[in-house]
């Protein structure tokens, strides 16, 4: 007869693996809450990639030049390094960027982190994030962007700005022409993206009328309601305008994050819902794979154009 473990050892074997099954789960809703976890993602370059980094130096290395012409002749001695991985917002406008959010789909998945930012995180991932803004004057960022209020000018020094500005114009030399407009739900579409933007799009709202996402938001209520919350859905929590208007979070804020997190990891939420949802951006591949793969196949080339640039500048 096989002996018996010993009572307090069955016990201590029963808490550890009840403990790895909640970090697994952890584990796993953590990994689903990224954009990389979804189909469509492979269609929407990663900036932070080394290809992403490429196209990034090859722009402003092109906007340099672009600048220069337009007479801003300090550009002739900017240091790229300094500009590496930013893009330019005009001066005077950064700190009207809202702290509350972050980029995550599903949002606060991590109650520890939750407990001390609350729905602030977005001021936590600037901070480490390697894309940052960086302030310009007026009529350097109009003539970077090609983004003009009323009372600008529409030319630099007496040269016209080109469309998009001179960043707008170095995309442009990268990927060639804006490809043709593609017709998607209704709604025409032109840029190098907006297929693939669209279709996410489309396909989470859709998913959001799913019985399976709509059982996962009462779930995740009900959750809630017993921590002593009473929110909808986790969107309704998150986007609750007591958050907005202050640097910090409050503590009834954290409190609601640290819940919402705990809710999303005890429901399974996060699997739950990007289940649907991923289901949904298979779907819509599947209908556009075509004009998806064109371009795919631009990016590439895309990239390819950009490091010969980069090399051409050394």
């Amino acid at each position: 007869m096989r002996k018996l473990l010993p009572l307090a050892l069955t016990g201590l074997l029963a808490v550890s693996a009840c403990q790895f099954g909640d970090d697994d789960a952890g584990d796993e809703a953590h990994r689903l809450n990224t954009m990389k976890a979804f189909p469509l993602q492979a269609y929407i370059p990663d900036p932070a990639s080394g290809d992403g980094k490429a196209v990034g130096a090859a722009q402003w290395i092109l906007a340099r030049q672009c600048m220069v012409r337009l007479g801003f002749t300090g550009f002739k001695t900017l240091d790229l390094r300094t500009v590496e991985s930013t893009y330019p917002v005009r001066q005077g406008t950064l700190s009207s960027r809202s702290k509350v959010g972050d980029d995550s789909p599903y949002g606060v998945d991590d109650p520890d982190l939750a407990a001390e930012h609350g729905y602030h995180n977005r001021q936590r991932l600037d901070e480490e994030s390697t894309d940052q803004p960086m302030e310009w004057p007026a009529d350097q960022y109009t003539a970077l962007t090609g983004v003009f209020e009323s009372g600008d000018s529409h030319q630099a020094h007496g040269t016209p700005i080109p469309r998009g500005g001179c960043l707008g114009q170095a995309n442009r030399k990268i990927y060639g022409p804006e490809p043709e407009p593609v017709k998607i739900g209704g709604v025409k579409l032109s840029g190098y993206y907006s297929v693939a933007m669209k279709l996410w799009s489309d396909a989470r709202e859709q998913a959001k009328k799913d019985p399976a996402w709509k059982k996962a938001d009462r779930a995740w209520a009900d959750c809630m309601k017993d921590e002593g919350f009473h929110y909808p859905d986790p969107d309704e929590a998150s986007l609750d305008t007591h958050w907005f208007g202050a640097d910090e979070p409050s503590d009834k804020e954290k409190k609601t994050a640290a819940a919402d997190a705990r809710c999303k990891l005890d429901t399974d939420y996060i699997q739950s819902v990007h289940a649907v949802e991923s289901s949904r951006q298979k779907t819509a591949i599947a209908r556009n794979k075509k004009v998806l793969e064109e371009r795919r196949v631009a990016n590439e080339k895309a990239v390819a154009n950009a490091r010969k640039i980069v090399a051409d500048a050394k």
